[in-house]
């Protein structure tokens, strides 16, 4: 068995949201194989206060979550991405950083929760489907065989997963 820990990257645009989500479903659902980390490429400089919330209230860990930039990761020590994953068609399609060791990449596009208007209630209904979708995508990866799997295969089981319910128009073969 291996002691391997995968650094992943979960990349929006503002960091606010559904980046941020992932980073903390990850960290705590990954058994102690992945080191999760979220960036964006025009960040906000805060945390959806309903992001916050839905994770409190599903027993994730949120202490140290910030919206930060991606430009972060591409200082030396930084630490080297295993994989990144876009959450959102924005980040997608825009000019990302070199990443060193050339990480697997996929497209695993949402519909931002936080664009939604509206009641409290139904601001919170859509950060708990958002969850829900990132949670069962983080489910599928970690599932995956990532010691033995060939990388074809694995990139295409990572289009696969991005390609679950609740994906966005974007996500057929972005990555």
């Amino acid at each position: 068995m291996s002691d391997r820990i995968y650094n992943v990257m979960f990349l929006c645009t503002g960091n606010t949201s559904r980046s941020v989500l992932a980073e903390s479903i990850l960290n705590r659902d990954g058994g102690g194989k992945f080191r999760a980390f979220s960036a964006g490429s025009y960040p906000k400089g805060i945390v959806n206060p309903f992001a916050i919330r839905v994770l409190d209230g599903n027993g994730y860990p949120t202490e140290g979550l910030r919206s930060k930039s991606w430009d972060e990761f591409s200082q030396p020590g930084a630490p080297v991405m295993d994989f990144v994953f876009t959450v959102c068609d924005n980040a997608a399609g825009e000019t990302c950083p070199i990443w060193p060791g050339h990480p697997m990449t996929a497209h695993w596009g949402i519909n931002d929760p936080a664009a939604v208007e509206g009641s409290d209630i139904e601001k919170q209904a859509a950060f708990v489907q958002a969850f829900r979708y990132l949670r069962n995508r983080i489910s599928a990866f970690t599932s995956l065989p990532l010691a033995s799997i060939d990388k074809m295969a694995l990139g295409t089981k990572l289009r696969e997963i991005g390609r679950a319910e609740g994906a966005t128009s974007l996500c057929p073969d972005v990555a």
